[in-house]
């Protein structure tokens, strides 16, 4: 029970009396009496000044039901058992629930309650409203997609970030919000490898942000480059409108590349196009030059990169080295995407594969992917910030305060104003798991995906679609597509365990990726046997 009570709401008391009476017999607790004799002034009758007062008063000082410290402390309590005793029996669960779209709300009221309820009866709503319909990203049997990450660490930092509750789109906002910010992608940073030139404590302008998504990462990269851009070729060429620089503007990626990229070209107005890759499904330096030089030629501005490490439909790596030299031949601003294989950088036994990336602009990886930090959590770091904010630079006077300038405002580093204090959870992970715990987590996981890859290849009548560098598997049913459509169809409808698939070329195959930090050698067999009786079903028909 929460009661605000007001005592004058007029400076004048006389002849008003306000009467409090005890909060648990009256949860309207103030009495107001008024004069009989009433005065004119110049704002009206101090009568109808009395009775606006007593409104308001009766108003603010009604009793509402919340939940108080004691109650909270008991739901956070029964809270986290149920969690722990989700998150290590999730292995028992069915991966995928056998629902249908609309299945919740005949489960719960058309109109949301009047009086308040206990927090039991939310609790024993839980299982039959929220898990009936949860896809088990978690379980050691999820395989689809890319791993989004999850550890007892954050989710407590993620508990703290909910009490404290700031929005930190300025340093004043929240000092610590932005400083833990700074600091942690410094720290996170060293241990990828990258170089002091994308770190502030390089003492430049140089720095890290956490943004939403790798795609807003990659909008984010668009835009700054865009800035960049057009403030170069006003300078070269006066006499051309905004318009007809926009027009010629022209940003590159690989065909394979995540298709947010796309999308950013769309959101930023320019042109993007899509190259194809070399026979490993690479993007590589004389493929860059050659569009270039063909766009230039045209009378296009090259003007923005995006080299992907770790494609989505299979987890193949751009030449990031040569596609450096290109992009620093004809200053274009060179993004990297490594949105689910950056984490691997923390092994150093993997940072060949982001060899050159000291030739980059920005550089962006999930740390919510694949690090054990819960979403949202996407890693950006940029060496010339200016370009970010100056592009999205809007100072209205209520967001000004006095130290602007010797700390990042990260609402100039990104396109939403508010943001959450999620630099917490990167701090609770790292120091609760240690580099090095980290680093073993990301090796079991290869280690498992080899191991999914063996079972494969000593089964004649499989194959592996891409070479295996990561915690991803990309394999199919020698012979035709047909063929691997019906085995996925029969592996998620057997549900127990699920996968998704892609294509490349017109080659249909399934991608097995190692998503939950419970996977064990165990489950890496039972999803072999699901694939493998899966297969037996089809080939029996053919």
């Amino acid at each position: 029970m929460y009661c605000i009570q007001e005592s004058h709401l007029l400076q004048k008391t006389s002849p008003v009396s306000i009467a409090t009476a005890p909060a648990a017999t009256q949860p309207h607790s103030k009495s107001l009496t008024i004069p009989s004799k009433v005065e004119s002034t110049e704002s009206g009758t101090v009568a109808e000044s009395y009775q606006l007062c007593a409104k308001v008063s009766a108003a603010i000082s009604t009793c509402f039901e919340t939940m108080e410290a004691g109650d909270f402390k008991d739901f956070a309590k029964a809270m986290t058992d149920y969690i722990a005793e989700y998150l290590e029996n999730i292995r028992d669960r069915q991966v995928v629930p056998s629902v249908k779209p609309g299945y919740l709300r005949p489960l719960v009221p058309d109109t949301a309650p009047e009086k308040p309820e206990p927090w039991t009866a939310v609790m024993a709503d839980i299982e039959r409203v929220v898990m009936s319909g949860v896809t088990h990203w978690h379980s050691p049997r999820f395989h689809a997609y890319f791993p989004t990450a999850n550890s007892y660490p954050a989710i407590v930092a993620d508990m703290l970030s909910g009490a404290i509750a700031c929005i930190g789109f300025t340093w004043i906002a929240s000092p610590a919000c932005t400083e833990l910010e700074v600091v942690m992608l410094d720290w996170l940073g060293q241990m990828l490898g990258l170089p002091e030139q994308f770190l502030a404590r390089s003492g430049g302008e140089a720095g890290g942000v956490i943004q939403g998504t790798a795609s807003e990462a990659t909008l984010v990269g668009l835009l700054g480059a865009k800035a960049r851009a057009m403030q170069r070729v006003k300078e070269q060429h006066p006499e051309w409108t905004e318009t007809e620089i926009l027009s010629k503007l022209v940003a590159y990626c690989n065909k394979q590349a995540h298709s947010s990229v796309e999308r950013a070209g769309l959101l930023g107005g320019v042109k993007m196009r899509s190259l194809k890759p070399d026979n490993k499904r690479r993007l590589r330096g004389d493929i860059l030059q050659e569009a270039m030089d063909e766009d230039i030629k045209n009378g296009l501005i090259p003007f923005y990169v995006v080299a992907t490490l770790g494609t989505t439909s299979s987890c193949t790596f751009d030449a990031l080295d040569e596609i450096g030299d290109v992009c620093n031949s004809q200053n274009v601003w060179l993004h990297v995407d490594a949105a689910y294989a950056g984490s691997a950088f923390i092994c150093p036994e993997y940072r060949y594969l982001m060899k050159g990336v000291e030739k980059a602009d920005s550089f962006n990886f999930n740390p919510h992917k694949w690090m054990l930090v819960n979403f949202d959590c996407s890693a950006m770091w940029l060496k010339q910030p200016r370009w970010i904010v100056d592009a999205f630079n809007v100072d209205p006077l209520y967001l000004k305060h006095d130290q602007q300038g010797s700390a990042p405002d990260y609402r100039h580093w990104q396109i939403p104003l508010g943001r959450r204090f999620r630099a917490l959870k990167l701090w609770f992970v790292l120091r609760l798991y240690g580099v090095e715990n980290l680093q073993k987590h990301i090796r079991k996981h290869i280690a498992l995906a080899h191991l999914f890859e063996k079972l494969c290849t000593s089964d004649e009548r499989f194959e592996i679609v891409e070479e295996v560098t990561m915690g991803l598997v990309c394999f199919r049913l020698k012979g035709n597509n047909e063929n691997n459509e019906e085995l996925l169809r029969r592996i998620n409808g057997r549900g127990k365990i699920h996968l998704v698939p892609s294509k490349i070329d017109d080659v249909y195959f399934l991608r097995l990726a190692i998503c939950s930090r419970f996977s064990e050698e165990r489950d890496i067999h039972f999803s072999w046997e699901e694939v493998k009786n899966s297969a037996d079903e089809v080939l029996a028909q053919k």
